[in-house]
């Protein structure tokens, strides 16, 4: 059986039981990152498994080939990426569709991730959103990406390298306006902090801001109520 591991996006202690037993008693581990997973082995005291395989983008085809051997052979796979849920925005989506295909079982254990907390905290509405994972590089797509959200009432939310987030706010400002958003940093870690405001503000202050860690940005939907209501 294949299992897919939700692990800690920052916290160690938000991890649950049957996570940490999964992985105790897992004959093979593929992890995004070995080194990012034995730091929570070593940190619950779990010893390395017999086989550990590095499934990452760029290999996911050719390891993939390979766990399906490991599932053929009748072994437990632990699949886990850096932080988070397995093939959210991360390594995980192409095996299990892979398995789906060949009318196989897998098993999800969930846990921890940046979007429901970054939800939550942005104070936004959350009946209903979209999680559109990272926004495209380029200028053009990235507009596209924002004017698809345009007249969609849902809360958006979206990941975002630390380097490109005020690149980002500002096409989201110049496609819809100067919306409440919320741009959240390094969550459920030690220096985890919030920006709440308009898009025109919060653009303005990651202009130039420099960041460190891991970002998600939430931004609310099409609504009058959260529209040019912030100060600036």
């Amino acid at each position: 059986m294949l299992t897919m591991v939700a692990t800690p996006i920052g916290n160690l202690e938000d991890v649950g039981a049957r996570a940490l037993r999964t992985l105790r008693e897992a004959d093979v581990l593929a992890c995004e990152d070995t080194r990012r997973t034995r730091i929570l082995l070593d940190h619950y005291g779990i010893p390395k498994p017999g086989l550990v395989l590095s499934y990452r983008e760029g290999n996911e085809q050719r390891v993939g080939e390979r766990i399906l051997n490991c599932l053929d052979r009748g072994l437990n796979v632990a699949l886990c990426s850096d932080g988070g849920y397995p093939g959210i925005s991360d390594p995980g989506y192409r095996l299990a569709r892979m398995i789906a295909e060949r009318g196989g079982e897998f098993q999800v254990i969930p846990g921890p991730s940046a979007v429901p907390v970054a939800l939550l905290l942005s104070g936004l509405p959350t009946s209903s959103y979209t999680f559109k994972g990272y926004p495209p590089r380029k200028p053009g797509p990235l507009r596209r990406f924002f004017d698809e959200e345009s007249d969609r009432p849902h809360t958006l939310v979206c990941f975002e390298s630390p380097f490109r987030v005020g690149k980002t706010l500002a096409a989201a400002r110049d496609t819809l306006g100067d919306r409440e958003a919320a741009v959240c940093i390094e969550l459920t870690k030690k220096f985890e902090r919030v920006h709440r405001g308009g898009l025109v503000a919060l653009a303005e202050r990651f202009a130039s801001e420099p960041i460190k860690g891991e970002v998600t940005i939430v931004v609310a939907g099409n609504h009058p109520k959260f529209a040019n209501r912030l100060p600036k």
